[in-house]
This record gives C-alpha cells, sequence and structure tokens, in this order.
C-alpha cells in the first residue's frame, strides 16, 4: 500500500513502477546525458533485484533528433521539425536505453504509442496485453509517444499525462516522475517564501492554480499542470504518482534516502472502464447543462436532454464530450448517445417531445451515468 513517497519506492509496497524522464535530463547541450542514465540504470536495477517490475516512460526524442538535424528552438520550431527530429531521435533514444539497460543485465524494449492507441477502448486493451506480456519475459518497457506521425490536434503532447495513462494500462501502483524540479511547491519557487508540499489527497481546483506556466528547461512540452493533470489521471484508476527531482545521480536512490519530493495520493478509484474513460484526453465537443442537470448528475443521475442548454462542436453518437455547468465550469466528460445534430433538436426538451423531433423514440439518456465520469 503507497502511503508515501518512501514506500512508493519500495518494490515490497509497490510492486509495478511506472517511471517517466524528462527531456532536460536525457539530453544536455545536445547530448546523451549517458553519465546520467548509466547511473539511472543502476537504480533500475536495483528495484528489478528487490522484486520490483518496472516499466519507463522516455521523453528525449525530439531533442535527441534535433541536435542530429540542427534544428532550431530544439526542433520545436513547427509540427514538420517536431516530426522528423522524432523520426531521428527516436532511434537514437531506443539505442541509448538499450546500451545502458543492456550494461546492468536488463532488456529494453521499445514501444512507440499515439492518442488514439489509449483512447480507443479495443487498442488500449491490446497496448495494456503488450505491456503484461514484455514485463512477464523480464524486459522492461521503454515506452514514448510516437511524435512523427502525431499532429497537434492528436496527440499526448507531454510525457507526464502519457506515464499516467501507461500506468492505467498497466495496472501499474505508482507512477513517479522525473524531473528538474523537487517537487510541488504552493507558488513559482523562485518566490520568497515558496514552500513544497510534500503529500496531496486529491488534485483539487485549488491545487491546480499551485501549477506555474510552462517547462523550466524549455526542452519538454510539458510543466507543473502537466504533471498535475497526470496526477488527477492516476487517481481515477487508485494510483498515487510521486515528483521527485532527478538531475543528481541515481536519483531513484536519493529519493528514497531523502525522502524529497511531493506524493500525490488518490482519494478515488474508478473502475478500469471508468478510469479509461476518465484519463481520456480528446473531447469532440461540449454540453453544457443547467444548475438543475448539475445538481440531478451530482447526485448520481444520467444526463437527460431536458437539462441541456447548449452544444458545441459537431460529433457522432459515441463521441467523447466534456460537460460543462451553467458557469462554464467543467463537470466531468461521457460518451453522447445522439450527434451533436440531434442535441441540437432535443436540447431542453423532456422524453414526451423528443420524438417529434427525432423521429424515433427517444435513448434512455444523452449521456448515460454508466458512460460518465466527474471531475
Amino acid at each position: 500500500m503507497v502511503a508515501d513517497l518512501n514506500s512508493l519506492i519500495d518494490p515490497a509496497q509497490c510492486k509495478r513502477l511506472v517511471i517517466k524522464i524528462g527531456s532536460a535530463l536525457l539530453v544536455q547541450d545536445g547530448e546523451p546525458a549517458r553519465g546520467w542514465l548509466d547511473a539511472l540504470a543502476l537504480d533500475l536495477r536495483d528495484l528489478r533485484e528487490q522484486g520490483g517490475e518496472v516499466i519507463i516512460v522516455s521523453s528525449g526524442a525530439i531533442a535527441l533528433g534535433a541536435a542530429r538535424l540542427g534544428l532550431p528552438k530544439g526542433g520545436r520550431a513547427s509540427l514538420a521539425d517536431a516530426q522528423a527530429a522524432a523520426s531521428v531521435g527516436q532511434v537514437a533514444l531506443a539505442q541509448l536505453w538499450a546500451t545502458s539497460l543492456d550494461r546492468h543485465g536488463l532488456t529494453a524494449a521499445q514501444m512507440l504509442v499515439t492518442l488514439g492507441d489509449l483512447e480507443d477502448r479495443r487498442r488500449y486493451l491490446n497496448a495494456a496485453a503488450t505491456i503484461e506480456r514484455l514485463i512477464e519475459t523480464g524486459a522492461v518497457p521503454v515506452i514514448n509517444e510516437n511524435d512523427s506521425v502525431a499532429t497537434e490536434e492528436i496527440r499526448f503532447g507531454d510525457n507526464d499525462r502519457l506515464a499516467a495513462r501507461v500506468a492505467q494500462a498497466a495496472n501499474a501502483d505508482a507512477v513517479l516522475l522525473l524531473s528538474d524540479v523537487d517537487g510541488l511547491y504552493d507558488r513559482p519557487p523562485s518566490e520568497p517564501g515558496a514552500q513544497l508540499i510534500e503529500r496531496v489527497e486529491g488534485v483539487t481546483p485549488e491545487i491546480i492554480a499551485m501549477a506555474g506556466e510552462g517547462s523550466s528547461s524549455g526542452l519538454g512540452s510539458g510543466g507543473m499542470l502537466a504533471k498535475l493533470q497526470a496526477a488527477r489521471i492516476a487517481e481515477r484508476a487508485g494510483i498515487a504518482l510521486g515528483l521527485v527531482n532527478g538531475t543528481s545521480e541515481r536519483p531513484i536512490a536519493k529519493a528514497q534516502t531523502t525522502g524529497v519530493g511531493t506524493i500525490f495520493l488518490p482519494v478515488r478509484a474508478d473502475n478500469a472502464r471508468k478510469a479509461w474513460l476518465g484519463g481520456r484526453l480528446a473531447p469532440e465537443g461540449v454540453l453544457s447543462v443547467d444548475a438543475g442537470c448539475v445538481e440531478a448528475l451530482n447526485n448520481g443521475a444520467s444526463l437527460l436532454a431536458a437539462g441541456l442548454t447548449d452544444i458545441e462542436g459537431e460529433f457522432q453518437r459515441g463521441a467523447l464530450v466534456s460537460l460543462h455547468g451553467p458557469k462554464g465550469e467543467r463537470l466531468g466528460q461521457g460518451l453522447v448517445e445522439y450527434s451533436a445534430e440531434e442535441c441540437r433538436a432535443i436540447l431542453g426538451l423532456r422524453d414526451s417531445e423528443q420524438e417529434a423531433k427525432l423521429g424515433y423514440a427517444p435513448r434512455a439518456a444523452v449521456v448515460h451515468r454508466d458512460h460518465m465520469v466527474q471531475g
């Protein structure tokens, strides 16, 4: 049972751990940080020898590829540059991990995934099965987003959230984010009096408000907000998430010794399907509802057409949509039972009025509670 940062890194209490490595740690001045990675591989070997199972989510492909191709802004000046850099960098990154892990008796297995691989339920289960089989064989999965084919509209955009989604798919006990910061502070750490928050129970709007903007290194695409979003995804599946500074040699061993960092403990544990649904990142539209509907949803009801006040976007039946309250506040998301055109036709109507508009008997709900998650 994960209760604090030390137990999160203890294989006796946290058997399966997803570890995310940021670009700023793996790439320094355009070159691979081979010495740092070799030391990290010792940490991974120790975890394995203690009975742990490790899964790596590794950034760095775009940064490595951009350096080799001489592209400006770390390969992020344009989507085309990022895709080209990723194509070159993925080869270099796989070689880097394979060499370092092999040096310590571990076998690296590369997995490149897209947003669609974890948004589509069937592909999500396929990815989960692949990860499970790799772990059974003793390999260390090294996972990265396939940025060579991802577009701006259809991508994770950061490996923090990818790590949380991988943890859900892998049925992991916890996620450990290695970054270039010590953890979550109550204000920007550069400000006087900033305090490190060691323990967070549930990612609330107040916690989200503490996030600064952007990535301190300039190499990655994430930042503190992405890490908090990752913690929110993880907590839906009852998965703890730790954030520690990875800039020192053997950062996992150091975190075990010092305990410095932030741990996000889940306060909920959705079932497997709802955890997957709540972690999806690409809604196709927005359904806005009135105050009465908000109250009904909070009491566990399905979303009915009578409570709809506005429809945004174009989507078909079965699409993922966001649910918003009367002030624009996000309530959750779910799978819609009607197309956007049909939703507009029955907006605000009661069941008895819907058939005339639709031309057929209405369905039980616009978004059924079994296909909805709040928060």
